[in-house]
């Protein structure tokens, strides 16, 4: 009952965060990058501008810069493999896109017949995986909890992770984790 209360939670953040990222493009029309980061690509965006989003502070704390689109994004290593993650703190879990998963070594089934949460459309499909190894600046874990999602690109980092930081700030457009 816990497991599934989590794996709901977590859906019901990665839509909202979707949801707010719409309604921020709203405004001006969307660059590739935008799309990019939006999707998964964690390429989007190397060669113009440096990867500044995990400047270390004062040893153990991680800057993380806000987007274009008005969300928080963090370069997390999972399984030794970088892996472009929204930060929601309101989330419970851990979600990995198919690709996200597959890049970092994580063996799911073809069909993810199992439905893990009931999202605007119906039933969201995916599988529950844990992950051998969690890195961010100097905050890491073993053996994490987390689902991977049959659809979508995005990956969330959620409180199964962010515990690790004692404490998470954002002043202007920017979040300090500690």
């Amino acid at each position: 009952m816990g497991r599934s209360f989590l794996i709901i939670m977590a859906i019901m953040g990665m839509f909202s965060a979707m949801a707010g990222g719409l309604r921020s493009s709203a405004s001006s029309p969307p660059s590739f990058d935008h799309y990019a980061k939006k999707y998964g690509d964690s390429s989007a965006g190397s060669k113009s501008r440096p990867d500044d989003s995990t400047t270390g502070l004062d040893g153990n704390a991680v800057a993380l810069d806000r987007s274009d689109d008005g969300h928080f994004y963090a370069d997390v290593e999972i399984n030794g493999t970088s892996v472009r993650m929204l930060v929601d703190t309101g989330a419970s879990g851990v979600a990995l896109s198919r690709e996200a998963a597959r890049s970092a070594g994580i063996a799911t089934s073809i069909g993810m017949n199992d439905v893990i949460g009931e999202g605007a459309d119906g039933a969201v499909h995916g599988e529950g995986v844990t992950i051998e190894h969690m890195r961010l600046g100097e905050a890491s874990a073993d053996g994490v909890n987390a689902v991977v999602l049959d659809a979508g690109g995005m990956s969330l980092l959620g409180q199964d992770f962010l515990k690790r930081f004692s404490s998470v700030e954002i002043r202007d457009n920017r979040m300090v984790l500690r």
